[in-house]
């Protein structure tokens, strides 16, 4: 269960080598979390981030897991269910595609979006059921403000992001009043290997902040994070810009 500032005893993680999900891991880890699962395929990476977490004093356990096979979600996920209650939930996964190689392959662009959304879908539905049966938890997604408007620059990553961000906030909806919390974050550019090589944006941020961001939302049960805050402003003037307009920016 929970304690009294709303911070998980236990935490699955979909997606487990993620940068941003293993920062939040830690930071979790040294307030109150004891127990991990980290979903994502089997891999030394996956071997390694759980070495690490149980470095820090937590019960970690791995589970293979792919965003891609989502006939095997159900299966994969019920298991760390059936070993006992989940307060905290990371919906992590994701790829960022090449904008200019995805419009050229349009199959490279279909495993973006079926990635980053139709995989998302699946896991999030099989883990909100879940926690709707328990009773209680939290389901923390990983957005993007890529997701607000559709840059030229990466469209088919900020479109699946988009979808993302809707279906989160529906069910988020769906479960009001279930006992089940679901909370979007939406950072903006972070500094991570999936963005290494890449021209960093304005506001660019880091994993460890975003880590910060998700344990003062769960703190305050926000239902939307941004990171960092001041992208809330910024993306709600990018958004309302004549299209003609948002066109001839440099974004």
């Amino acid at each position: 269960m929970k304690d009294a500032f709303g911070l998980p005893q236990s935490l699955l993680v979909l997606g487990g080598t993620s940068e941003i999900a293993l920062a939040a891991a830690r930071r979790l880890i040294a307030r109150r979390t004891r127990t991990v699962w980290l979903a994502g395929r089997p891999s030394p990476g996956l071997d390694e981030a759980a070495g690490h977490l149980r470095g820090l004093g937590a019960e970690v356990r791995t589970v293979a897991f792919d965003a891609l096979d989502p006939a095997g979600h159900e299966d994969a996920l019920g298991k760390v269910f059936a070993e006992g209650d989940v307060d905290l939930v990371l919906l992590a996964f994701g790829t960022l595609g090449d904008q200019a190689r995805d419009e050229r392959d349009p199959q490279a662009a279909v495993r973006v979006a079926q990635t980053n959304y139709t995989g998302a879908v699946s896991a999030g539905l099989v883990c909100a059921n879940a926690l709707r049966a328990q009773g209680h938890g939290s389901l923390v997604v990983l957005s993007s403000v890529a997701g607000e408007r559709a840059r030229r620059a990466n469209f088919v990553y900020g479109s699946s992001k988009a979808g993302l961000d809707a279906f989160a906030q529906g069910l988020g909806d769906a479960l009001h009043g279930t006992g089940v919390h679901v909370m979007v974050v939406r950072p903006g550019f972070v500094r991570t290997r999936m963005t290494a090589g890449l021209p960093e944006a304005p506001l660019a941020t880091t994993p460890e902040a975003v880590a910060a961001a998700v344990e003062l939302g769960l703190r305050r049960r926000s239902e939307t994070v941004w990171v960092p805050g001041s992208l809330r402003v910024v993306m709600s003037a990018l958004r309302h810009l004549p299209r003609g307009v948002f066109r001839r920016l440099p974004v």
